[in-house]
């Protein structure tokens, strides 16, 4: 499989298939092919009803489409649902990436997708946005969308950074996650920020998105007709 990402800020991946080689989506996000590709919808894909409960929790569909060339050389493109960017990640056996939820594209049918719980209590009850993710194991390349702009770092063993749990698109499986309270009374109750904050401790490598969905639609909710009820 060959591909290219284009069009900025509403990008689109563009994968060039062999023959008998197949991609798959959890949702519709497939906006054109060529005429050789057949799609077949499965619902569960691998791993059984446990990990088909576990993708309609992380925002997922619970059924699969699959795109497979045939009879040759077959074109197809996934397109983001959100202003941002599109990335592409080389999925190895025991090395997993946690992504947000809904972040994830498209794959190649090698790749796993599971729902993905944060280890520590804390962040399960507080992460908010950031609480329920996606794990993508296996093997093959996958494609995740991305809010905004996207901004990495790569966390040396022990180095932490504070987000705001809405702003992590991407990483690592080495990656730990928990959250800490914003401190002072003054600064809970009129700093303008949420609450709790998400810490991420190294090592490995995080991607944070500058923009959220629900952080615009809190922007422009103020500007929006008012209902007359």
């Amino acid at each position: 499989m060959q591909y290219k990402i284009i069009g900025e800020p509403m990008p689109v991946v563009e994968c060039t298939l062999e023959a008998g080689e197949s991609m798959v989506t959890e949702r519709g996000s497939m906006t054109w092919m060529s005429a050789n590709m057949q799609m077949s919808t499965s619902a569960g894909g691998k791993g059984g009803l446990g990990k088909m409960l576990g993708r309609a929790i992380s925002g997922e569909s619970i059924f699969q489409n699959t795109y497979t060339a045939q009879g040759g050389q077959g074109l197809i493109a996934f397109g983001s649902s959100f202003t941002g960017s599109i990335r592409a990640y080389q999925i190895v056996p025991g090395r997993s990436v946690i992504v947000q939820k809904s972040g994830y594209l498209a794959s190649e049918s090698g790749v796993q997708l599971s729902i993905h719980f944060n280890r520590k209590l804390g962040a399960g009850l507080l992460g908010g946005e950031g609480f329920v993710m996606q794990k993508l194991s296996g093997q093959g390349t996958a494609f995740v969308e991305i809010d905004g702009f996207a901004v990495e770092y790569d966390l040396a063993p022990g180095q932490t950074m504070i987000v705001n749990p809405g702003n992590i698109a991407v990483m690592d499986e080495s990656v730990s996650m928990d959250v800490q309270s914003i401190k002072g009374v003054k600064n809970v109750l009129f700093g303008g920020e949420n609450w709790f904050q998400t810490t991420l401790t190294g090592p490995g490598k995080i991607v944070l998105q500058t923009m959220t969905i629900s952080g615009l639609a809190g922007a422009l909710l103020p500007y929006l007709p008012k209902g007359n009820g």
